[in-house]
């Protein structure tokens, strides 16, 4: 293939170009599940390290927020860093910084107090910051503009794929497991966080071996089309034109301020749902109810980002808007209805032991009812987090800037994070867990309607 000719994303790739992008998408795609095993780990001790330490609900979600508003900063910061630095190094430099972060967090079960455990979940919240933007920089050059609300759909497996990984992994280390001859007893919740860190050294030494930047430097010029056909360069822009130029986007504010309603209420379903289980319904970590609802939910989530990046792709021509506020608002309604059932099932909070009603001829018990809720809003959360977070920062950003395009809408997420860290534990503590999904209502309303004021652009697109 001639150095000048390009192929655009709707046309057949030259031979060979879709298997090298297969590796390059399966090495920064397992790496960027590590960081999502250093991460989810947290959800899966948290009331391990309560029990141990006396923490309340409060006191535990000062450690969610801690990480996630560090996140958030990070994410201003590193989007521009991978802009500059390229993707790859970005990620190696997350990765080498959540293994050693996530190996004190362990350690520091020998002193057992909270402001450590929040200074340490700090700087890891940072340091994670690294992966999201290097990632998205790196795929945005290797997907074309019609391919990113599917690659969309992918990334959300990825980062499900950490979650069922850590779901898994993290009770049977807790409880002991046995493997043919290797029997491995319970564990102090410590080995969450360290074995987790032993996985991501193996997924960053394939990153760093296998992954390209882009598809030039491996090898494949032109074959991409770029968002703008006038440029054609890789060079790093001045770090004052891209910060201008982004954060000049009105739509780049009034996705990142949707995407604040989508960490609410993503982050308040996921950092707190095993928890819900453990107090409400005395189910351990470790029984097939609990790997039963951990497996539904990032499958739930994974079916979520596949179903809103293939319509905004293959029905809606890369609009991402209509999509989104369809999903918050249908969102909005599960959350309204699932408290309310929650609710009328479990007035004082806690379970009842007998089925609540027979659905062709199956007897259907209380928490599997709100857990179905769950799965639903997971299903709505994780969609428009694909959609938004990843798509539509790499449609506004394109290949030159998509690190920061990706850095700003993403920190709002995270802002959005750290509400279900103490804000939801101190309303947890005071209410009960009745107030859990009631809280988190009014976020999908506002979610929408900011979607409802682009609806009419073919594209989240800045002239980069």
């Amino acid at each position: 293939m001639s150095e000048g000719h390009s192929v655009s994303s709707s046309t057949s790739y030259p031979r060979g170009f879709r298997s090298r992008r297969v590796v390059n998408w399966l090495t920064v795609g397992l790496t960027y599940t590590s960081f999502y095993l250093c991460r989810y780990n947290l959800s899966i001790a948290n009331k391990a390290i309560c029990s141990e330490y006396g923490f309340s609900k409060e006191d535990f979600g000062y450690i969610l927020t801690a990480f996630f508003w560090a996140y958030a900063i990070g994410q201003f910061v590193n989007g521009l860093f991978s802009d500059r630095l390229g993707g790859k190094r970005t990620m190696l430099i997350g990765t080498i910084g959540t293994v050693v972060l996530n190996l004190m967090f362990g350690a520091a079960s020998t002193v057992g107090m909270l402001s450590v455990f929040v200074a340490i979940r700090m700087l890891d919240g940072y340091m994670q910051s690294f992966g999201c933007p290097g990632m998205v920089k790196i795929n945005t050059a290797w997907f074309g503009p019609t391919e990113r609300g599917r690659f969309a759909g992918i990334f959300g497996f990825v980062i499900q794929l950490g979650r069922f990984i850590i779901n898994w992994l993290g009770p049977a280390l807790m409880a002991g497991f046995s493997i043919l001859i290797l029997t491995v007893p319970p564990l102090h919740w410590k080995w969450v966080f360290w074995v987790p860190a032993g996985i991501t050294v193996l997924t960053a030494i394939s990153l760093y071996v296998f992954a390209a930047n882009t598809p030039e430097e491996a090898g494949w010029p032109n074959v991409i089309a770029r968002d703008n056909p006038t440029d054609q360069s890789d060079d790093p822009l001045p770090v004052g034109y891209v910060v201008k130029t982004i954060l000049s986007n009105r739509y780049v504010w009034i996705v990142a301020l949707a995407y604040f309603c989508t960490g609410v209420v993503r982050q308040g379903i996921d950092q707190w749902f095993p928890r819900y289980l453990e107090d409400c319904h005395n189910i351990s970590l470790k029984s097939p109810q609990f790997q039963s609802v951990a497996f539904m939910l990032p499958m739930a989530a994974v079916l979520g980002s596949i179903f809103a990046g293939y319509v905004s792709d293959l029905f809606f021509q890369g609009r991402r808007a209509p999509v989104a506020a369809a999903l918050y608002f249908g969102e909005t309604v599960i959350i309204l209805t699932g408290a309310y059932v929650m609710a009328s099932l479990f007035p004082a909070g806690h379970a009842v032991t007998q089925p609540v009603f027979a659905f062709c001829g199956f007897q259907i018990s209380g928490v599997n009812v709100v857990c179905g809720f769950l799965l639903l809003i997971s299903f709505t959360a994780n969609a428009t987090h694909s959609i938004l977070g990843t798509a539509a920062a790499m449609d506004i950003g394109g290949r030159r800037m998509a690190g920061c395009a990706v850095g700003v809408i993403d920190s709002f997420q995270y802002i959005g994070g750290g509400l279900s860290g103490f804000a939801l534990g101190k309303l947890l503590d005071l209410y009960g867990w009745n107030a859990w999904l009631t809280s988190l209502a009014g976020f999908g309303i506002l979610g929408g309607c900011l979607m409802l004021s682009i609806r009419k652009k073919t594209q989240l697109h800045t002239a980069a």
